[in-house]
Parts: C-alpha cells; structure tokens; sequence
C-alpha cells in the first residue's frame, strides 16, 4: 500500500536549524500548527483538520492499516496533486530546507516519499518531527539562560526604551516576541502569538545570543508577564537578577513617544487591518476598555478625568484629524499612572541599578561595559 525508500534524508542537528534560520515545511494539519510554530515554518498539511480527526477516529476503532488505507484514499486524486504542487514550490524555494510532521513518524514519510516519487526531490526530513524539535528549546533554553549575561534597560514609560532596544546590537526584543508592548495600553492590532510560540521565538533568540560569542545582551525591563504571555522561569529567574540601565528623558520628550506609539503607530495597525473608518473605530475601542481596565488602579476621580479628556480627544481626532488633544490624557496617564507604578517597582529592584543616564550617557555604558553598540 506504502513504500518507503530507506536511503532518503533525515536530519539531526537541531541547532543548526535554529541558528541558520533553516526554512521548516510542517506537514502537520492546521489545528496543530496553531497551537505553536516556529518563526521560519509554513504549514503545508499532509491532512487538514478534517481529514485528521476521521483517520484518528478510524485508527482508534479499526487499527493503524484502517487508518492508512483511509489517509491515502482521502488524499488522493487532486488533493494529493494540490498537496504535492505545494510541496514542490516550497522545495523549490527553500532547497535548504527540511521538512517534519509531529513525531517524524508516517505524515513526515509519506510526505517526503510522495515528493521524491512525483518530483525527484529529495528533501530531508526531521528525525522526531516538531516534537523532538520543540523539546530541543525546552532543554536548550534552560541550559543556555544561566550562562548568558543580559543587560536591562529601565525607565519610565515614554522614554523610548523599546526603539533604543532595537537600535542596538545584540539585543534581546522581548516587546517584539509576545507581540505587546507591555503595558496596559500594549495590545496590537493582531493577537499574540500562543505561549508556545512565543517560548519557540524566545528559545531561538536566546539561543543565537548565546552562540554569538558576546554573552552580553540588551533587553527591556519586564515582568514575568508580557500581556498574556509569560516567560518560562527557567529564562526569567536569572533575568530577573540582571543589571539595570535606567534611561531617563525629559516629560515633554515621554509624552511626544507616547504620542507616536498610542496614536500615529497603534492606529496605523488598526487601519491597515480594517481599514480607514472601521479601523479608527477599533482602535478608539481599544484605547477606552485599555483605560477602562485599570480603573481601580487610577482611583475613581481620576479615570473619569482621564477618560473624559480621551473621549474628547478622540472626538477631536475623528471630526478634525486633529491628534493634539491626545496629549492631555497621555500627560494625566504618564503622571497619574505610570510614574507612581513605575517608581514603586523599581525601589524593589534598587540593588540592581547600575547606571542611570539619557540616551548619549547610557549608549557610551553600554560600549564600555560590555560591548553593546549601535547597529
């Protein structure tokens, strides 16, 4: 019924694929895909969703030959053409690449034995599929977090923590892996990725870090939780004891970043997802139940102050494409909220301090110190 050639590759360096960015064909059905992936993987699926629960079903209740006889009759005809002309392009594509199902077991097989067959291709295939591949960073990353040496930037929200990260080398973007800036107002447009994924990217980019040959890095200041993801603890306990930098800026300065971040940037995501009317809407939504969600934290009198200015301004905004308004409520969140947030939260970590300075101050510490410098 199957054939197998045994002489078609398989593949076990697994830090090689992590490092070099190795394009990943998973042929795992969607529902497992979405549950967690790698950043350099595309899904092309032996079997969909559907096709995968009825041969399940069929190899719970009939056997594992039921099962196959199934898969095989399901994907034939134009499916499996379909199927095959996928795989085809992405090997023709990404000939560097591999390929792996969830436990480099029949989908992975059969697979890379109906590509060669058709095409001639012979494309490696992962030995232990996305599961050996997952448990890899698991293990990886609990062994690497306690040897590498991140550097933390710290300061008030509207310093430009996030943007200075990313203009630096070698930098840890943990804003950028969970997809959330990290505050309450720190949701985008499209949702996080899944925890996961979200472990799989930091994993990876821990992993690159630490084979980079500087064990210094830069990384923002965070909490285990970054909006609804957290970090494992293997990686956050020794974070949590790094060095900080605090970068400290002028107010005028806090709420002209906050004003690009929470106003030009943040609906420019809304817009460009849902486009112009609806967008602005729900990016308008958004800001009102993000203020609406810390409340109790503000104190009665204070959120109908600051919600009041951003109903104005929104309205504003709406009516005259006038964004200047914002800055009012911006002001009143920075001082009445995040500065009081933020000066509590740093006095626990005081011993850590190791530097505080503006942007010129800080970019020559971190030269110094320990070789991190602009890109």
């Amino acid at each position: 019924m199957l054939h197998f050639d045994t002489d078609l590759p398989e593949v076990d360096d697994l830090l090689q694929l992590f490092l070099n960015d190795t394009p990943l064909m998973d042929v795992r059905a969607p529902v497992e895909f979405n549950e967690g992936a790698f950043p350099t993987a595309r899904n092309i699926p032996l079997i969909n969703d559907d096709e995968r629960h009825v041969i399940g079903k069929t190899y719970k209740d009939l056997g594992q030959d039921e099962a196959i006889k199934l898969g095989v009759e399901l994907v034939s005809g134009t499916t499996k053409s379909d199927r095959l002309a996928q795989w085809q392009q992405f090997a023709k594509t990404h000939p560097e690449g591999v390929l792996y199902c969830f436990r480099g077991g029949m989908r992975s097989k059969v697979t890379q034995q109906w590509l060669f067959e058709e095409t001639g291709v012979r494309y490696p295939r992962v030995k232990g599929g996305y599961k050996v591949l997952r448990r890899f960073l698991i293990d990886q990353l609990e062994a690497v977090s306690p040897k590498v040496k991140p550097v933390v930037i710290g300061g008030r929200t509207g310093v430009g923590k996030t943007k200075f990260l990313q203009s630096l080398t070698p930098n840890l973007d943990l804003e950028g892996l969970a997809w959330h800036r990290g505050s309450a107002f720190g949701s985008h447009a499209t949702p996080q990725p899944t925890q996961i994924t979200f472990e799989n990217r930091l994993s990876i980019e821990v992993l690159k870090l630490f084979h980079n040959g500087n064990p210094h890095f830069i990384a923002e200041d965070e909490s285990r939780n970054i909006g609804h993801r957290h970090m494992p603890m293997s990686f956050f306990e020794p974070f949590s004891l790094a060095p900080i930098i605090v970068l400290d800026e002028t107010e005028e300065h806090r709420i002209n970043i906050t004003h690009q971040e929470y106003i030009h940037e943040a609906l420019a995501e809304f817009v460009e997802l849902h486009g112009e009317e609806a967008g602005f809407e729900a990016w308008a939504a958004a800001l009102t139940d993000s203020l609406f969600r810390i409340r109790k934290r503000l104190g009665g009198v204070n959120y109908e102050k600051i919600n009041k200015e951003l109903q104005d301004a929104l309205h504003l905004h709406k009516v005259q494409n006038d964004t200047t308004a914002h800055r009012s409520w911006i002001k009143s969140l920075l001082i009445d909220y995040y500065d009081a947030m933020y000066e509590y939260q740093l006095s626990k970590k005081s011993d850590r301090i190791v530097f505080t300075g503006n942007r010129d101050d800080v970019l020559e510490k971190l030269k110094n110190s320990y070789k991190i410098h602009l890109i």
